[in-house]
């Protein structure tokens, strides 16, 4: 017999709206979800464990429909569930698909840069760029060039720095957002017809815990405690 059951895969946001390139982890690697049968929890971890135990479920006959959430996004997930064990773990196992879209070529970031740049501190050979680097074009204020000039290493190396150090910084503000997100669409989809639902989602982009939690006091305790664990994943709403 054939099962399917829907689900939306996490969308990947990535920065000015540009398709990925390369993308070398795998769904099970980093996709953790959590599986429904009804208003009832039937099992949360990786995708490939749960499409397991989604496969169980419906081998046994379960009432309810199943539906399964990608828990850092809060939307369905697609899974196809033929085939042996092994089968359905290779197949979620399987690097995601790579999309290639046209952008507008690049300018070197050395075209961009003050005379001399590049070549004091990062001297260039010939033969193929340093692996890794893409060259960019970035424009400055001519005091924030002057003041890259005056670091160790040249600009290039001065801004690379700079970026990893902010990486490293937790930016709260995105995770709250990405939070709150991934509760929405999980109760959009399991309490969108449930009583309270527009007061609870007023509560939770306002960023309110203590109301959001009593315009869900009535919801099905694992659907309200699974809003609640998606609310509080990356910082969530304060209240």
């Amino acid at each position: 017999m054939t099962y399917f059951i829907r689900v939306i895969l996490t969308e990947n946001i990535y920065p000015d709206k540009k398709p990925p390139t390369q993308k070398e982890s795998t769904m099970s690697d980093i996709t953790i979800c959590t599986a429904f049968c009804g208003a009832r929890k039937l099992f949360s971890g990786p995708l490939g464990e749960v499409a397991l135990h989604v496969k169980r479920a419906l081998e046994g006959g379960a009432a309810d429909s199943i539906q399964v959430f990608d828990d850092s996004s809060g939307r369905i997930v697609d899974l196809d569930l033929r085939g042996s064990d092994e089968e359905i773990v290779a197949r979620l196992s399987q690097p995601a698909p790579v999309y290639r879209g046209r952008y507008r070529a690049p300018t070197a970031l050395s075209d961009a840069l003050p005379a001399g740049e590049g070549q004091a501190g990062e001297p260039r050979g010939r033969g193929r760029p340093r692996l890794g680097v893409v060259a960019r074009e970035v424009t400055l204020l001519p005091r924030q060039w002057e003041w890259l000039a005056a670091q160790a290493g040249g600009a290039s190396a001065t801004l690379r720095r700079l970026i990893d150090s902010e990486r490293k910084k937790p930016d709260t503000r995105q995770q709250r957002r990405r939070a709150q997100e991934a509760a929405y669409h999980f109760m959009l989809a399991m309490a969108g017809d449930l009583p309270g639902y527009e007061d609870a989602t007023r509560a939770l982009f306002a960023g309110d815990l203590g109301a959001l939690e009593r315009h869900i006091a009535e919801w099905p305790e694992d659907v309200r405690m699974h809003v609640l664990l998606l609310v509080r994943a990356d910082g969530g709403a304060e209240g």
